[in-house]
């Protein structure tokens, strides 16, 4: 059991990085998107979603249907590549389309992930070539359970942009999920080669590894996650989890104590260390452990009965 840790781009206002056609984006769009990153910097979800919202407003434009449009290049067409119709308002500048991808952003953080993946698809309408929307959407789509879906934005965003270490990274974790852990190291390797210094990476990598029963390539990645982010409580239970498959038990409760102390929740970590603690002989101290995670999840009542069981049967193995 592990977390997901998926990697996020959140566009900044660079005039540089697209075409505005028809006209320069409203000052006042800007000071509202500017706004908007502000808040969401500083935990004011709301307030960053009606910043957004103003922006998105300001940079549309009404214009009548019969008027024609340009295209990317300023030529004159009969119909505009960025045009979203409601009514009588058409977008006509493709900024909007990063405010569309913030406040997707805003409201996937807020647990609100069809109206992210809403956000992202107007992103999309709007800039198909734009790579962080397809990038956010998957891990909005996974929240949903679309994990497939969410491979091919991933794929598309990586078409887009060939080193995008974000996206490989993300592809990576979820080619995990699915069982790909092949494609997944493929994915987390080229991750690493394009950035070497982001502890999400090699803790993704590091439970690829651990399924492969490659543990001491495991236990390197996990230790340099701890090194890259030294507060990463899952970083913890995965070397922890890895220690114990190798029979280190007391090295693993050292890595399982560090996980609950930075992350009193993580109840995988309180099973694994009363398994532990099992193996060792110290029933009682086990017991505690049990008890934690019983009251964080009682529906593994069973389970963790099933797993104590194993453990008592190893260490009566061990001693044969």
């Amino acid at each position: 059991m592990r977390r997901h840790l998926f990697s996020f781009v959140v566009l900044a206002f660079v005039i540089s990085t697209f075409t505005v056609v028809h006209a320069q984006t409203p000052d006042a769009a800007i000071k509202h998107f500017k706004t908007g990153l502000k808040k969401a910097q500083q935990g004011d979800l709301e307030g960053a979603i009606e910043e957004y919202s103003r922006a998105i407003n300001l940079s549309s434009r009404l214009q009548t249907r019969n008027q024609p449009a340009r295209n990317s290049a300023n030529s004159f067409t009969g119909a505009d590549p960025f045009e979203v119709s409601h009514d009588d308002i058409r977008i006509i500048d493709p900024f909007t389309a990063n405010a569309y991808n913030n406040r997707g952003l805003v409201r996937y953080q807020k647990g609100d992930y069809p109206g992210a993946i809403s956000d992202f698809n107007e992103a999309i309408r709007i800039r198909p070539a734009l790579e962080a929307a397809y990038l956010n959407r998957a891990a909005a789509l996974v929240a949903t359970g679309e994990n497939q879906a969410a491979v091919k934005d991933l794929d598309r965003a990586i078409a887009l942009k060939k080193d995008f270490f974000q996206a490989y990274s993300n592809r990576g974790s979820l080619h995990h999920e699915l069982g790909n852990d092949d494609q997944a190291l493929a994915d987390l390797n080229r991750a690493i080669a394009l950035k070497d210094n982001v502890a999400d990476t090699f803790y993704h990598r590091g439970y690829a590894y651990l399924v492969l029963n490659q543990w001491d390539a495991s236990i390197k990645d996990f230790s340099r996650a701890i090194e890259l982010a030294p507060t990463m409580a899952w970083a913890y239970h995965g070397r922890g989890t890895v220690l114990m498959k190798k029979g280190l038990m007391q090295q693993a409760i050292d890595d399982f104590n560090r996980a609950v102390e930075l992350n009193p929740e993580i109840v995988w970590a309180y099973v694994n260390r009363g398994l532990a603690k099992v193996f060792l002989g110290k029933e009682e101290e086990a017991q505690a452990d049990f008890a934690k995670c019983l009251e964080l999840r009682p529906e593994l009542k069973d389970e963790l009965a099933e797993k104590t069981e194993l453990a008592r049967h190893l260490r009566r193995m061990g001693k044969q």
